[in-house]
């Protein structure tokens, strides 16, 4: 008897881990389901999609950039059909984003490119504006706009005044017309990621960074790593999501829209196209 009240004590203690196991579970996927997105596959010219952005994140139209031209790129959710503009020759453009009717594009060196909003109805932007050797030297991939303080959010990549084994340095642009500066820094310390999941031993390799609107947390990407982190206002660390290979080719593009639905976009492969995933914010 006793015997048999030790296997039921057992069976009940790996029933209870099996329920912890699943809470778990539950937790990394308690505002977005990441295995269940809507899937909006880009045209060809788009194969390479890298950044995307929503205009006061408005989700009717989706502004998209290309890693190899330059090109700001506009399209319809799930409309084949894109327009674009001409900002650039060909390049590496990494991310997009619009605050204030401006758009701003990031090259992977660390250029910013900017011009009217209105000009995108266009064949040729003609107001364009470069703005150099702002940030340190490096590669670049991941920038975010604030509409409201009008400020800007670069991440580094890959950067020399770096270790990624130990932490990743942004940067706050302020474009202001007369005097574009750099007005603050910020970091991700990787430790914090690491008592999460283990997925950054050779380092943490960031390529896309997004706010939620509902939340004010931040969200960021790592095509590198297959990892979403997820930082609260001050970039603490409070969970890390490793991304199914499957699903997320290459992701580097990462929005929200005003309602705080999740849009990231990911480069093709050999086997399949670029595209755009939108994960509908789980409703409580």
């Amino acid at each position: 008897m006793a015997t048999f009240l030790q296997q039921l004590g057992m069976l009940a203690l790996l029933t209870l881990g099996g329920c912890d196991s699943t809470k778990k579970e539950q937790i990394v996927y308690k505002d977005y389901d990441l295995g269940k997105p809507e899937k909006f596959n880009m045209p060809e010219s788009l194969f390479e999609i890298s950044g995307i952005t929503l205009n006061q994140g408005n989700p009717d139209t989706v502004y998209a950039v290309q890693d190899e031209d330059g090109r700001l790129y506009r399209l319809g959710w799930d409309e084949a059909k894109q327009l674009n503009v001409k900002f650039a020759k060909k390049g590496d453009y990494e991310d997009v984003t619009i605050i204030k009717n401006t758009v701003y594009v990031l090259k992977s060196n660390g250029v910013i490119y900017s011009f009217p909003l209105s000009e995108a109805v266009f064949e040729e932007v003609e107001q364009i504006r470069e703005t150099k050797k702002i940030l340190p030297k490096g590669e670049y991939e991941g920038m975010f706009g604030e509409e409201a303080s009008g400020k800007i959010y670069i991440l580094c990549k890959n950067c020399e005044q770096d270790n990624s084994k130990s932490s990743v340095t942004g940067y706050i642009f302020e474009p202001d017309k007369d005097s574009a500066r750099i007005s603050g820094e910020f970091s991700i310390h990787v430790d914090e990621i690491k008592a999460i999941t283990g997925k950054v031993e050779r380092g943490f390799r960031p390529s896309g960074l997004a706010k939620n609107p509902l939340t004010n947390d931040w969200y960021i990407l790592s095509a590198v790593n297959k990892l979403m982190v997820v930082t609260d206002s001050q970039w603490k660390v409070k969970e890390a999501y490793t991304l199914n290979g499957n699903v997320f080719i290459q992701p580097e593009g990462i929005i929200f829209d005003k309602q705080g639905n999740l849009y990231i976009s990911n480069e093709g492969d050999d086997l399949f196209s670029g595209n755009i995933l939108k994960f509908k914010k789980i409703s409580r």
